[in-house]
């Protein structure tokens, strides 16, 4: 059995493919390298991934498949990992060394120990391409560092500072416990894979390093804003199943709970944000119709949802109330550093 499983997604990448695999293979036998090659047709990916395979026999998988999309390749590698934890690293992405050596210290340490860990949280580096200055995403003040902790012990995140997939290994038996399968041929499922497992996550370890590099600057990448107006549907029906899995019920602790909203005020301010922006009535239809799913399905959360500071701005009246919202998710684009 391998310490961890690391899961690449995979579709037409043979242009950068390459580093990411490369900065992986610094795990050494540890370390299983799952390439999923998601269908893809028009380049190499495919032979490259074989390529790895037969160069490092024991350490590279090669897995091919129909294309089934971003939640349909980590489903795939969920399914065939054998690494006690589990991430994924996009294709485009990397990860630093130096980090990389100390998660793998961490991880073996509770592998040998008397404690299970659950999830361990780093840091990731945005690599935004022209950006002069990295944003660095970082938990120092809202986690324990070098210590296990539950939810107990955490304190407010901030806005903006979320635990992303970037972020996280989980172990790979809670994924498979609470039942985590992805939606196939929809984007942004990363949200639902960091989402959905948070309840069965009882203690986790914050390792204070920057760990995952996540490049920004691909003009056909799924966070480009023209790219997100284009794919609305399937950010709002990731909004949709975030929403649903959302039960009070079933969080026990407080701070997790007042977390998991957090995410989910972001959540409907991006969608309602990309409704906005693309300026037609059909999209801004899309939008009041999500503002209702969320008013039907559970009335005491969208009430927090859509009368916090976040959902009232995105639902100001008329032209002028949608240019106001413009102006602030402007004004965060530059503060927070995303597309």
């Amino acid at each position: 059995m391998k310490l961890l499983s690391v899961a690449i997604p995979c579709y037409n990448s043979e242009g950068y493919m390459r580093h990411c695999i490369e900065s992986l293979l610094e795990g050494g036998e540890q370390v299983e390298i799952l390439i999923i090659d998601d269908g893809s047709k028009k380049d190499r990916t495919a032979q490259i991934a074989d390529e790895y395979e037969k160069a490092y026999p024991g350490i590279c998988r090669a897995i091919h498949q129909q294309n089934a999309g971003h939640g349909g390749a980590v489903n795939t590698g969920l399914a065939n990992a054998k690494g006690i934890y589990f991430k994924v690293v996009d294709s485009d992405d990397w990860v630093d060394k130096d980090a990389y050596m100390q998660v793998l210290r961490v991880l073996e340490e509770f592998v040998y120990g008397d404690e299970t860990l659950d999830m361990l949280i780093s840091n990731f580096v945005y690599e935004k391409q022209g950006a002069k200055r990295k944003r660095v995403m970082n938990y120092r003040m809202a986690l324990p560092k070098d210590q296990i902790f539950t939810w107990k012990d955490t304190k407010v995140f901030t806005l903006g500072q979320y635990i992303l997939m970037h972020s996280v290994v989980y172990r790979t038996e809670l994924l498979r416990q609470c039942g985590l399968k992805l939606p196939e041929h929809t984007f942004y499922v990363d949200n639902i894979f960091v989402y959905q497992p948070l309840p069965y996550v009882k203690t986790m370890y914050y390792l204070d390093v920057n760990f995952y590099r996540y490049f920004i600057g691909r003009e056909d990448q799924s966070v480009n804003e023209t790219v997100m107006i284009g794919r609305i549907d399937q950010q709002i029906r990731v909004n949709k199943l975030m929403l649903d899995y959302y039960n009070e019920s079933k969080i026990s602790n407080w701070k997790l709970r007042y977390y998991m909203v957090r995410y989910l005020e972001i959540m409907m301010v991006i969608s309602s944000i990309l409704a906005i922006r693309s300026g037609t009535d059909e999209n801004m239809a899309k939008k009041k119709e999500l503002w209702q799913y969320a008013r039907k399905g559970n009335f005491l959360l969208f009430l927090r949802l859509r009368f916090g500071f976040l959902g009232q701005g995105m639902n100001l009246p008329g032209k002028g109330g949608r240019q106001v919202s413009i102006a602030g998710y402007k004004i965060s684009q530059k503060f927070f550093g995303f597309n």
